[in-house]
């Protein structure tokens, strides 16, 4: 069954594992995106390169925006860009859409350039320029914009690197010579351009590869959290020791109490985002430190990265073949509401009794978070002859899952962490509201435990809503302390 990008095109992992590649999913965004700072660290000259390039565009925008020589139709063509959903990498929960960079980003973008970057190019106290500067300091550009701006900067690129794959391993057959649109801005002109490339083509649209070391998770190595909680360590690196006097007070007069209550960790990051406010440089000195330690970015990005590859390819792909050898998973038919019964009771058995448990552990360390499950859910889920729709939303909220075939027979799923603090008031008012929303005759609720009190919690919330023993109330054990070994699995 094709998940993955190598099962798609008839290649092997170890092709693009030796290409630099990452092995990306076709069936759902993996959350990994490009962190520019890798390609400003990088030892690679065409890294630097790019770098150097997105940077020269940043300057340009800059330039123009100081000039005044921006119309509202300057705006859509040099500011506004569709997101790159072709890469499958990103932030969403289902599919690969996203909404791209509309006229929010630009204005935001608009206004962080004309006031934060007046030395953008020129800096006294950084070793370079970084474009992660614009969402260190006001609201309006996070991450997830900074990811698909960079991405659209590098189109080209990626374009170029997945063509030389394509054209050497991939069949004539699963590939199309297309169009690219926005691919190379032309400073000439003053325009984007498109290009052609010929690339992998699959399921309606072209794809693309992006090499594994210029990939992070998580957040940018410079990025608005470190900045904020490591803020006491930022004016350390001040040499000038009035401005550093000067910072300091200015952060403690924020945390001065009248009583002896103890000063909060909210509070504490609104001091330093005033104090930040206050003394811009502070964002500067902020960037030095993250500069001086790059080093760490590209170890930590790699494990990252390698982690990713464990949890949702090299582990998937074990759960997948389990599947499909020890039960009828893949076969599953009649309603949608029997469906989903047989196939979580597939990999409830799988998950307890065959193994399968080991997909959600790395080191002896169980998974962490609800994003992730509800994407290895959806993975293991593909083939199904319903529709399975993703975070579906009919009004009053979003369900994980919506299982359906045709406007009669539906099914919601929802995929939980037992540990979810929010759980017990999920339980009580979630699916019956989605039910009545999608006219969805069942729902049914999946609740994944990893030890002997997650357990025990769950079962006191289920038997508080007297729902304990409900047959839409799957428990799925995945312990490692209770499992047979490997040997016997």
């Amino acid at each position: 069954m094709a998940t993955f990008f190598n099962e798609f095109f008839g290649v092997t992992t170890d092709q693009i594992d030796n290409y630099g590649a990452f092995n990306i999913s076709l069936i759902n965004d993996l959350p990994l995106f490009i962190d520019p700072f890798l390609l400003f660290n990088s030892g690679k000259n065409e890294y630097q390169q790019l770098h150097n390039d997105i940077l020269r565009y940043m300057i340009f925008l800059r330039d123009n925006i100081t000039s005044g020589n921006i119309n509202p139709d300057l705006v859509a063509a040099w500011f506004m860009f569709p997101e790159v959903k072709q890469n499958w990498l990103g932030f969403s929960l289902h599919g690969n859409g996203g909404s791209g960079l509309g006229k929010d980003f630009a204005e935001a973008l608009k206004a962080n350039l004309q006031k934060l970057f007046a030395d953008f190019g020129q800096e006294t106290i950084t070793s370079g320029s970084h474009i992660e500067k614009v969402c260190l300091v006001r609201s309006g550009v996070g991450r997830d914009m900074i990811s698909d701006f960079t991405t659209n900067l590098l189109k080209d690129y990626i374009c170029r690197y997945t063509e030389k794959f394509a054209v050497a391993h991939i069949d004539p057959s699963l590939r199309r010579k297309l169009p690219i649109n926005k691919a190379l801005f032309n400073y000439d002109s003053e325009n984007w351009e498109r290009r052609i490339y010929d690339l992998p083509w699959a399921n309606g649209d072209f794809v693309l590869l992006t090499p594994k070391d210029m990939l992070t998770r998580d957040e940018n190595w410079i990025n608005r959290t470190d900045m904020i909680r490591d803020f006491e360590s930022i004016p350390i690196a001040i040499p000038d020791a009035e401005l550093r006097g000067q910072v300091f007070h200015y952060f403690q007069s924020f945390l001065s109490r009248p009583t002896r209550r103890p000063v909060t960790q909210r509070e504490k990051d609104e001091a330093a985002i005033r104090t930040i406010m206050n003394f811009p440089q502070l964002v500067d000195y902020y960037i030095k430190m993250k500069e001086n330690t790059g080093d760490r970015a590209n170890d930590i990005s790699s494990e990252k990265v390698s982690e990713t590859k464990r949890q949702f390819e090299t582990q998937v792909k074990a759960l997948q073949e389990s599947l499909a050898e020890n039960t009828t998973f893949y076969k599953t038919g009649k309603s949608t509401y029997n469906e989903t019964h047989l196939r979580l009771a597939y990999l409830k058995d799988v998950i307890e009794n065959k193994g399968g448990h080991r997909i959600f552990y790395h080191d002896g360390v169980a998974l962490q978070r609800e994003s992730d499950l509800q994407i290895i859910f959806r993975f293991v889920w593909y083939g199904s002859p319903s529709d399975v729709g993703t975070e579906a939303n009919d009004g009053r909220g979003s369900v994980d899952y919506k299982i359906s075939r045709g406007a009669r027979d539906k099914t919601l799923i929802e995929i939980k962490l037992a540990k979810n603090t929010g759980l017990e008031r999920n339980l009580q008012n979630q699916l019956p509201i989605y039910q009545a929303a999608s006219d969805a005759k069942h729902g049914i609720k999946a609740i994944i435990y990893f030890s002997v009190d997650e357990l025990a919690r769950v079962e006191s919330i289920l038997r508080k809503l007297k729902l304990l023993g409900h047959k839409d109330i799957v428990l799925i054990d995945a312990r490692n302390d209770n499992k047979p070994s490997g040997s016997k699995a």
